[in-house]
């Protein structure tokens, strides 16, 4: 059973570099950096994929090309029962952490995430890994400083990453590629321990 790794975002280039297609572009880092091949179009799934093994795990990855509130409706076809949902690991962005930190997590609610959200509905199941990567502005204090207020949120989301928000996104992409290798090869409590501590 290979482990289906999906970087949340919206389809179309004017989304390209958003806060909101943080998934993507993690995900389009690991591809790349890890040899896989080229996107193929799933038509069956409304997906992007490529598939290759990591070490002797099998791995798809891939990008919904649903939008983002309607993620599930293209990882429903690829994780069809509990079991497979187990080895499904979801990378996307969290606002309520600041840009430059990641946390994995296990079994939780959707937090508000919208394309979470949509998934945790079409597997009828939330038993699956997520990679959370932070997008927000750091306090002084050294935590997630947020837009306030519902249409503030949003602009933040599609908008787009500053130049310098940029060279952190691309650190952080191969923090998370380190993350994933971690959960593929040594188990998601191991990644957990690793990378929630900072």
């Amino acid at each position: 059973m290979p482990y289906i790794i999906a970087g949340l975002g919206n389809p179309g280039d004017e989304y390209l570099n958003t806060r909101h297609n943080t998934g993507r572009i993690m995900i389009e880092h690991f591809r790349e950096t890890h040899g896989f091949p080229d996107w193929k179009d799933d038509k069956k799934s409304k997906a992007l994929t490529s598939k290759e093994k990591i070490g002797t795990e099998s791995v798809v990855l891939m990008e919904p090309n649903n939008f983002m509130n309607n993620s599930g409706k293209s990882v429903a076809p690829l994780v069809k029962s509990r079991k497979t949902a187990e080895k499904l690991v979801v990378i996307y962005d969290d606002i309520d952490l600041p840009l430059g930190t990641i946390k994995i997590s296990w079994n939780r609610s959707s937090g508000g995430h919208n394309g979470l959200g949509s998934i945790i509905k079409a597997l009828k199941t939330q038993e699956f890994i997520r990679v959370r990567v932070g997008v927000s502005k750091m306090s002084a204090k050294g935590v997630a400083k947020k837009p306030k207020g519902e249409e503030a949120v949003l602009k933040f989301l599609l908008g787009e990453f500053k130049k310098d928000e940029m060279l952190e996104v691309k650190k952080l992409a191969k923090k998370v590629s380190a993350a994933l290798e971690m959960i593929i090869s040594e188990g998601k409590e191991k990644a957990m321990g690793e990378y929630n501590r900072t």
